[in-house]
């Protein structure tokens, strides 16, 4: 577990949530939704090195919040890009060692189990990439200009984070051109041509956007 990283992509700033403070910050029940993401991967490993991907406004606000929850403040924050690509390549490009695997999760999913941390962790150890996801549990409907049909939901799953990966073949994608269709890490190997290997989510672990979320 020595060489197990962490990418906490926190670079938003909340602009769906209708908060002053970008999403990440917002507390329940008294702590901040970024301190309890990390809290989930620490109980996992407490020794996982983490990088955090944050907007340049926000640094001082997290290193402040860092400081205040945990006593030895292990972390190391990046300043985040324009997309989500080029907040996790930023990231990614801290780590120097790369023989290991590295976790890259939401800063707003506080909710992610350890049991699908360690799935996660252990799949990419063995196949290179890992990626929790759900299955649909509502009917669905492909709707394509003026018409609609019912689609078998079984064929479809929900994708969460955390998504894990050898740390040198997630690099090496990451160098690729930036696309609209890297939708999250997961899709940058694809364009490698690599098979991405699903392992079991938990429904738990939703991703705080909208004020309904909270």
């Amino acid at each position: 577990m020595n060489n197990e990283y962490l990418i906490i992509v926190a670079g938003g700033t909340g602009s769906r949530m209708n908060s002053k403070l970008p999403k990440q910050f917002i507390e329940l029940n008294g702590e901040p939704i970024i301190i309890k993401t990390i809290k989930q991967f620490l109980n996992y490993n407490p020794n996982i090195k983490i990088v955090i991907s944050i907007h340049i406004d926000y640094e001082l606000y997290l290193n402040d919040l860092l400081k205040k929850h945990f006593t030895e403040n292990n972390f190391l924050t990046v300043i985040g890009g324009a997309t989500r690509f080029q907040s996790v390549k930023n990231a990614l490009n801290t780590i120097k060692n790369d023989n290991g695997t590295v976790a890259i999760h939401d800063a707003a999913r506080p909710f992610v189990s350890k049991e699908t941390i360690a799935r996660c962790f252990e799949t990419a150890k063995k196949l290179n990439n890992a990626i929790p996801v759900v299955d649909v549990t509502e009917s669905l409907r492909q709707v394509n200009n003026q018409t609609n049909k019912s689609v078998d939901r079984t064929t479809f799953k929900i994708v969460q984070t955390p998504q894990c990966f050898n740390i040198k073949i997630i690099q090496k994608a990451f160098n690729l051109p930036e696309s609209p269709l890297f939708t999250d890490d997961a899709s940058v190997l694809e364009a490698l041509g690599y098979e991405i290997n699903l392992v079991k989510g938990n429904y738990e672990n939703i991703k705080i956007t909208t004020p309904k979320d909270l």
